[in-house]
């Protein structure tokens, strides 16, 4: 019978405490590898969407053509939303490339801030019954721009700390 000698076998941490410190290393370590990650897919993530929706414009074959037209009625149709299309495409690109970002974003910012203008131009096409807590389809599609512009000016705040890409 052999014996197994014991003292040079590794500790595993059993106490609550010994758990809660594994688990804080894990958590700092998860934080580094998002903070490297996450504004690049965001940048990603925000340029694909407006290459999708852009591109959908100029083909017109967005579902939205009508609405943003309509929008802005002192613009000729056939133009005004294709001539979207393709500014949406390069700031979709742009955010892909990431140079210029503060610019990009700045330009990303003012385009979305725009789209507000559907809520006071087609208020009866984004509120139901002339509500404004009560969004239709077309007034959640404008509201969920906040979204977008937030993820600019982190992506924005980003470039301008770091000066890098991403």
């Amino acid at each position: 019978m052999t014996t197994k000698d014991t003292a040079h076998q590794p500790v595993i941490a059993t106490s609550p405490a010994d758990r809660f410190d594994r688990y804080l290393a894990l958590e700092a370590r998860l934080v580094v590898s998002l903070r490297r990650i996450s504004v690049p897919l965001l940048r990603g993530a925000i340029g694909v969407v407006f290459i999708w929706f852009g591109a959908l414009k100029i083909d017109n074959t967005s579902p939205v053509s009508d609405f943003v037209a309509n929008t802005l009625p002192w613009f000729d149709r056939a133009w005004v939303v294709p001539a979207l299309g393709v500014f949406e495409m390069l700031l979709g690109l742009a955010m892909i490339v990431g140079r210029y970002l503060t610019i990009v974003c700045v330009a990303l910012t003012c385009h979305l801030v725009g789209t507000f203008l559907a809520l006071v131009m087609q208020p009866s096409v984004t509120f139901q019954h002339g509500n404004p807590f009560l969004l239709t389809t077309e007034g959640e599609f404008v509201i969920k721009n906040l979204v977008f512009i937030a993820a600019g000016l982190v992506v924005a705040a980003r470039f301008n700390n770091s000066r890098k890409t991403g």
